[in-house]
């Protein structure tokens, strides 16, 4: 067995692709599925704490209503008691002072104030800090009148309820009710006010364990029970401030997070806002534990696997990774490589088959070389046969080119050969007039009536003419036979298409004049870029075919143009017969080699297949319609620019 090495190594290691594919289909998962439990959780601790805070929201508005309501009643007791609504209209202050300290005694009010019919106050008690109950005393010589905006708006109601913000950390309730005698003729008012203020917040605070906020409608703090709320810019909440909805938030108060709701609040015709927050820093302490258990998970995992990986690579990558090696190296050696088995699972089995292949392989390898040399052997025979078919069909074409030219040259060298007996006769006629004149001046008349001189100087310039006509019959097919075969143009250049139909049509002219008709339709196309003598070879087969097929007397079309195939600009030639045409078995066959329909000697069949060759070497195509009875049409598109290799060119000649 040959002793193994590496060749190569691989672009990817499988135990790399192994580890990454493990991890992500263990951890992934694990970790997809802790992180959305971990937000799902958080979540729903915020939810939970939402709650919980709107619920204490509505307990506050419970509790201000209930304020309202205790206002309300103690309100309407006061306006039922006929003394009180004699004394505030008789203006008796002593009398009323004493009813009003007994009613403050069990008011929840902070502060209770009374005016006549004209708005002017006559008496307001209130209670300081120690909720002693004292008469709020007017500056000196002064007085005190309600505004016109109060007056405009009880005007035409019982009571008129808002809030007043224009004391610093304090808001107040307040109740404004009209005072009606029996007769419901107004005699004064009625003000109760309740203060909220930080102690009034404190004690929320320690009941309900929360942080409290008072804010106007415009977001703006009025007063809160810890003093970083007010650190915080004027416009911060002003995004939090919508009655329509409880907004939950959270602000960091001391390095704690705390999360918060927006409540909106109505008293009577006022709005503001209470934002009550909960600490959530017992929350984050659960979610810091879930992390660390996660991550200790996550750890675990990774250790498991990178132990199982090294297992698994020991046990099934360690025999891939031999294999491959004896792959590689069996490209380049003679002999059998091999493995030794090591185990009787499907890594022994496949070993084994390793081994089987090798020894096959260098079997089939030995057996190949022999093989490809007999094939070499056989494809240089048949290229040499190939050759001598081509030559012999170029043979044929040019015996066939050969006769009709020598058909054609006939007639216009006969016609010199008979005209030049008259010629050598009419020479010695008027060489014998110029002797005889010469010697006898005086008979020149009789001497050329004599020799009919008359007649020779008239039919003499006619027998010239003629000959010139046939020496220029003779030139200009020797002149076709030339443009014809092209022989100096061995490379590629641009000729014209229409040109060199037409030499190849004087060259037929033999077989075509008197018996078919010739209709060109040349388009407006540009010069080709080709192998002429390939291109008048094709021309030469299709028309000497079309010319065959057509059994009497029959019409040939000849159409040119430019057109475009593939994106690409080229020349579409067609060549049309009224010949008996072709059935579709045959049409199939026509550009085999050595198919052909012509009689035994008088074609090789290899003419339309090498025609179809030269096309497709110009990177072209050639195309057929036939018809029983009707005619076969050759169409042949070529591209303006032939890029042809010279090897394909040397293929086709």
């Amino acid at each position: 067995m040959k002793q193994l090495k590496y060749r190569r190594r691989p672009q990817r290691s499988l135990r790399t692709i192994l580890t990454i594919w493990f991890l992500l289909l263990s951890i992934a998962p694990l970790a997809f599925v802790t992180g959305y439990s971990v937000i799902k959780y958080e979540k729903g601790i915020d939810h939970e704490l939402s709650q919980r805070l709107a619920g204490n929201a509505r307990e506050i508005s419970i509790i201000l209503s209930e304020f309202k309501a205790n206002l309300q009643q103690r309100r309407d007791r006061y306006l039922a008691d006929p003394a009180f609504i004699y004394h505030l209209s008789t203006n008796e202050l002593g009398a009323l002072r004493e009813k009003s300290m007994n009613w403050m005694g069990g008011e929840i009010s902070t502060t209770l104030s009374f005016f006549n019919r004209t708005g002017k106050m006559v008496l307001s008690l209130y209670r300081d800090e120690k909720s002693e109950i004292k008469e709020f005393q007017p500056p000196a010589n002064g007085v005190i009148y309600l505004s016109e905006e109060n007056l405009n708006k009880i005007k035409n109601v019982k009571e008129y309820a808002f809030v007043e913000l224009t004391q610093p950390q304090k808001i107040s309730l307040i109740i404004f009710s009209k005072v009606t005698s029996q007769t419901g003729k107004t005699v004064g008012y009625i003000e109760q006010l309740v203060d909220l203020d930080s102690s009034f917040l404190e004690g929320i605070k320690e009941r309900m364990k929360l942080e409290v906020i008072v804010l106007r409608k415009n977001g703006n703090i009025v007063v809160g029970t810890h003093p970083d709320f007010y650190e915080y810019k004027k416009d911060f909440f002003e995004s939090h401030v919508n009655p329509d909805s409880n907004a939950f938030f959270e602000l960091t108060l001391r390095g704690n997070p705390h999360g918060f709701v927006m409540y909106p609040i109505r008293w009577g015709q006022s709005d503001f806002f209470i934002a009550l927050g909960a600490s959530k820093g017992d929350a984050k302490a659960i979610l810091r534990n879930v992390n660390y258990a996660f991550y200790s998970v996550v750890g675990a995992v990774i250790v498991l696997l990178v132990l199982s990986i090294i297992i698994i690579s020991n046990a099934v990558l360690k025999p891939l990774d031999d294999l491959v090696q004896a792959s590689q190296f069996l490209q380049s050696s003679d002999q059998p490589v091999e493995i030794p088995i090591k185990s009787d699972t499907e890594i022994g089995l496949l070993t084994e088959s390793f081994n089987e292949m090798s020894r096959h392989i260098l079997r089939v390898r030995a057996e190949l070389k022999a093989k490809i040399h007999e094939l070499e052997m056989t494809n240089k025979d048949l290229k040499e046969t190939q050759s001598r078919l081509v030559h012999s069909s170029k043979m044929s074409s040019l015996g066939q080119l050969v006769a009709g030219v020598a058909h054609e040259l006939n007639n216009p060298i006969g016609f010199i050969y008979s005209n030049m007996t008259h010629l050598r006769e009419y020479g010695n006629r008027l060489i014998q007039y110029a002797e005889m004149v010469e010697k006898d001046p005086a008979r020149a008349a009789e001497i050329k009536k004599q020799l009919d001189i008359d007649y020779v100087k008239t039919d003499l310039p006619k027998l010239i003419t003629s000959c010139e006509d046939g020496a220029r019959r003779t030139r200009d097919i020797v002149m076709g036979l030339r443009n014809f075969s092209r022989l100096e143009e061995a490379k590629l250049k641009e000729i014209d298409l229409h040109e060199a139909i037409d030499n190849t049509l004087s060259l037929l002219s033999g077989e075509i004049k008197n018996r078919i008709q010739i209709h060109k339709y040349y388009g407006d196309i540009p010069l080709v870029t080709c192998y002429a003598s390939q291109l008048n070879q094709v021309f030469m087969n299709i028309l000497s075919n079309a010319v065959h097929a057509i059994e009497g007397n029959g019409n040939i079309w000849i159409t040119t143009q430019k057109v475009t195939k593939n994106n690409k600009p080229m020349i579409s030639i067609s060549f049309q017969d009224s010949g008996k045409g072709m059935t579709p078995e045959v049409m199939e066959k026509i550009f085999d080699p050595f198919f052909s329909t012509k009689g035994v000697g008088q074609g090789t069949g290899l003419g339309l297949s090498i025609s179809y060759g030269i096309i497709e070497t110009h990177g072209g195509e050639i195309q057929v319609k036939s018809q029983v009875g009707v005619g076969t049409e050759f169409v042949i598109t070529i591209p303006i620019k032939a890029e042809v290799h010279p090897d394909q060119k040397n293929q086709s000649n």
